[in-house]
């Protein structure tokens, strides 16, 4: 089932890089006592998400920042390494924490997997964005796989 308005982030190890090597970091440390908006995408490098879904976090950053978001999260299915390679190439900076569910382990527990074997992606992650306060999932959109609608910064500001 997939993750709900009012449930908990469930606690997980995802990893990032960190002083320049790949490191895990528990969603726990992620998400508690902070105002965080996490946006999750089928993967780095992709068409709609290095032209759109990426970037439209890093340009609104300071204006998610000033209506009180502590974090801005980009989760996907990659590892570490191209997560940190991607945030580098599209000037995430310190912007945009970019995580890595190469083992899909959030991916699974928020069930938020989309099977994209028949393009052949394998496993995938849906295209969503959500505010999590204190590790409570306050708002929550997901897009139809192959679409880009309701998951953009620009609606998860407007929802503040």
């Amino acid at each position: 089932m997939t993750i709900q308005i009012g449930d908990h982030i469930p606690s997980v190890e995802l990893h990032m890089m960190i002083d320049g090597a790949p490191g895990a970091i528990s969603s726990d440390e992620i998400f508690a006592g902070k105002k965080v908006a996490l946006f999750g995408l089928p993967g780095a490098f992709t068409r709609t998400c290095s032209a759109k879904h990426l970037p439209g976090f890093v340009q609104n950053a300071d204006a998610l920042k000033a209506k009180g978001i502590d974090t801005i999260v980009c989760l996907s299915v990659n590892d570490a390494y191209v997560m940190g390679v991607w945030g580098e190439t599209q000037g995430v900076g310190d912007k945009v924490m970019m995580i890595g569910d190469g083992s899909l382990n959030f991916t699974r527990a928020t069930g938020m997997e989309s099977d994209m074997n028949a393009k052949g992606f394998g496993l995938r992650c849906q295209r969503f964005s959500m505010v999590v306060e204190d590790g409570v999932v306050k708002t929550l959109q997901i897009d139809p796989s192959g679409t880009f609608e309701k998951t953009s910064a620009e609606t998860l500001l407007a929802e503040l």
